[in-house]
């Protein structure tokens, strides 16, 4: 066997064993890919059950302080009268005693309910109840502002992955796969961050 037999023979093998890499390349880069679409899926799924959260929590939260305000301006309104009612009976010693009885009622039901508008634990629907379901809003609320950011850097980070992760398909180039797979660990890792808010980032 000559020499350029030898060589293209050993060529012939390098070639399909190049071939055959590509190949394997090719078929674990796409089961990473659909990997990685699956994690971009599960990402953009709690994306959007933050963003829920957030809005849904803000809107109680508003609504609530305003119910609380309503509230407020009745127990005034109440407390006015009753401080009105009491100046009357003061200023008018000699009044008939069925009238002042009939006034002293009143003052009684109007104290009640500024005292009812307060507090009502048997309703939650006093001042104070009302004033702590608010800040529930409020904190559940900044708790899914915190965690949407997570997602939505996770998604982009995924979406880039995949891209390049294509690329290299097509290509087969390793480097390529090999930063994708940068990509999408960062991806994951803020996906999980996203899910149960282990790391406080500095996001707005």
């Amino acid at each position: 066997m000559e020499a350029t037999e030898i060589a293209e023979k050993i060529h012939g093998e390098d070639e399909a064993h190049t071939a055959a890499a590509d190949a394997n390349f090719r078929k674990f880069t796409g089961i990473y890919l659909g990997i990685v679409a699956m994690l971009l899926a599960i990402t953009a799924l709690g994306g959007s059950n933050a963003t829920k959260t957030m809005l849904s929590a803000n809107i109680q939260a508003s609504d609530t302080y305003g119910y609380y305000q309503a509230k407020n301006i009745r127990q005034t309104a109440y407390q006015l009268t009753a401080e009105q009612l009491e100046s009357e009976l003061l200023a008018l010693p000699d009044m008939p005693q069925a009238a002042r009885t009939k006034i002293e009622d009143r003052v009684k039901r109007y104290r009640e309910r500024v005292e009812r508008y307060e507090s009502d634990p048997s309703t939650g629907e006093g001042k104070k109840e009302l004033l702590a379901k608010a800040k529930e809003f409020e904190a559940r609320r900044d708790h899914a502002a915190e965690r949407d950011p997570n997602f939505d850097f996770a998604e982009a980070l995924f979406q880039i992955a995949i891209v390049l992760g294509s690329v290299s398909i097509v290509a087969a180039s390793r480097p390529l796969v090999h930063l994708s797979g940068i990509l999408a660990i960062a991806g994951t890792l803020l996906m999980i961050n996203g899910y149960f808010l282990l790391v406080h980032l500095p996001f707005e």
